[in-house]
């Protein structure tokens, strides 16, 4: 009795403690305990294999085993099959393949071809990108069909746009268009393409496709689950401009589907509604509210609208000072914005469509205040060292007519605490200097302009009252290193140091 109830316990503790990761990875090839010339041999068994080089201890490999794992299974029914495999690089054999291979950072992703080394892997580390990504590296950028109607079950099935080429043969001009435009866009899109000539059926065995269709065409055709009155589900390509740029502007429709993989596709200024977002459980209820932004984003062509998972999304919703209502289904959206300058903006009311209209009306407008993560201003900023938060950022650094070097920190970081000291001896050294600013701003608290990127801290930039433009830093950081580059690219020639960051003599 008391072993059962142990193991129910120790059950239990699994479903509930998220670093303990349960997933079925055995459609992943491992590749641990081969030499490499055993890993070679292995590989020159399949075409393409992707490999994740990775080490159990870390953080980084744990979160992405679960999606490689789906991913795997996904993979092995592709045309061809695709295989992911794995190597250990803690393990004897798998040190010796890691260090012939150059990892030096966990997960580390390849791509083998005949069992060479072909490419850097650098798409998505989710399962649907891993999947569409991995699908473009095999076999040519469109997919040959020889009839209408295993097409037709293509479409019926797809969770994803295909782009279809219809030609009477491979000599069409419009052909030659189609495949140079694929080759181009094979890694974020699904090309097919038909020969009439050759085909064993034709056009009528296309039921799904609810259009007329010509021969030669290019046809975008959009899943069935994001079929909707507001718009057409088949898009026939007028042969005017581009085929990429018409590829892309049609690519999610009027409301897309945004999810971790494909957000660089969504450009600003954009309106996203947050919720429970799932086409895979909850197909229904997610097109539930999607159709309710679908009747406000017919009204704006200027704006670019999306849902996403509230829940994927949790930090991109902090970012707006919002917290994802974590009662399933039954979740009221929330709607964030951001203009061409990269500027956040909320939607306060409850979502209702009258809402959300009126909110994109005054968003396109300009009518909106910001919204800013932002400190409180200081009281008392007559310090060496000057504190910046979001609320005086403009007023401080932007607008300011001295030059300013900034360091963008983080309260917790180890190198941030060790150059504090500096900054601050250096703040002091050039307090009486009437053309230079030492400001410090924590990053963490406040937002940060998207003209100054922030990826690590501390980061620290030299902001010229010339150019008004950032420029990040790059030398040393001793007190001596800051003031030469100071006084070297300052607009106007300092008072107390010369070009070489010199002091100068004080004459009596």
């Amino acid at each position: 009795m008391e072993t059962y109830a142990l193991f129910i316990f120790l059950f239990s503790l699994c479903l509930s403690t998220p670093n303990i990761i349960m997933a079925d990875d055995s459609d992943v090839i491992d590749l641990s305990e081969f030499d490499s010339s055993g890993f070679v041999s292995e590989l020159k068994k399949h075409d393409t294999v992707l490999v994740e080089f990775f080490a159990p201890w870390c953080g980084h490999c744990k979160r992405l085993a679960p999606e490689y794992s789906k991913a795997a299974t996904s993979l092995l029914s592709n045309d061809p099959p695709v295989p992911l495999a794995k190597v250990d690089c803690t393990t004897d054999k798998g040190k010796e393949v890691c260090s012939e291979y150059g990892v030096s950072g966990y997960p580390t992703l390849k791509i083998f071809k005949d069992g060479k080394f072909h490419a850097e892997y650098s798409g998505p580390r989710e399962a649907d990108g891993i999947v569409k990504y991995m699908r473009s590296q095999v076999g040519p950028a469109s997919k040959l069909y020889k009839s209408f109607a295993s097409i037709n079950d293509k479409i019926v099935l797809a969770k994803e746009v295909i782009v279809l080429g219809i030609f009477k043969s491979e000599s069409d001009s419009l052909a030659t268009k189609f495949h140079k435009a694929a080759d181009r866009l094979r890694e974020s899109v699904v090309f097919g393409h038909i020969h009439t000539d050759e085909a064993t059926d034709d056009v009528s065995a296309l039921t799904s496709v609810k259009a007329k269709v010509s021969v030669p065409s290019v046809i975008l055709i959009r899943p069935q689950t994001m079929s909707n009155k507001f718009e057409d589900s088949v898009v026939v390509w007028d042969e005017s401009g581009s085929l990429d740029d018409w590829v892309n502007s049609q690519y999610h429709g009027l409301v897309g589907h945004r999810t971790q993989s494909n957000m660089p596709d969504f450009k600003t200024p954009y309106v996203v509604v947050y919720y429970d977002v799932d086409y895979v459980k909850n197909p229904k209820g997610t097109n539930y509210w999607r159709n309710r932004v679908l009747k406000v984003a017919q009204n704006h062509p200027k704006t670019r609208f999306a849902i996403s998972n509230a829940q994927a999304f949790a930090g991109e919703l902090e970012e707006f000072g919002l917290e994802p209502d974590r009662s399933g289904r039954d979740a009221v959206p929330l709607v964030g914005a951001r203009d061409a300058e990269g500027k956040k903006y909320v939607m306060k009311e409850k979502f209702t469509v009258a809402a959300l209209e009126e909110f994109v009306k005054d968003f396109a407008a300009g009518k909106l205040e910001p919204h800013l993560k932002s400190e409180d201003v200081p009281t008392d900023n007559t310090g060496p060292v000057k504190t910046a938060v979001a609320k005086n950022f403009d007023e401080l650094v932007t607008q300011s007519k001295k030059d300013i070097l900034i360091e963008f920190y983080a309260p917790w970081c180890g190198h941030c605490k060790k150059l504090a000291p500096t900054f601050e001896e250096l703040g002091k050294a050039l307090q009486d200097e009437s053309s230079v600013e030492i400001v410090k701003m924590d990053a963490t608290a406040n937002d940060v302009p998207p003209t100054f990127e922030v990826h690590g801290f501390p980061t620290i930039f030299w902001y010229p009252s010339s150019s008004k433009q950032p420029k990040k830093y790059e030398g040393g950081r001793d007190l001596q290193d800051f003031i030469n580059y100071i006084a070297k690219h300052a607009t106007t020639e300092l008072d107390g140091y010369d070009r070489d960051g010199k002091q100068k003599k004080t004459e009596l």
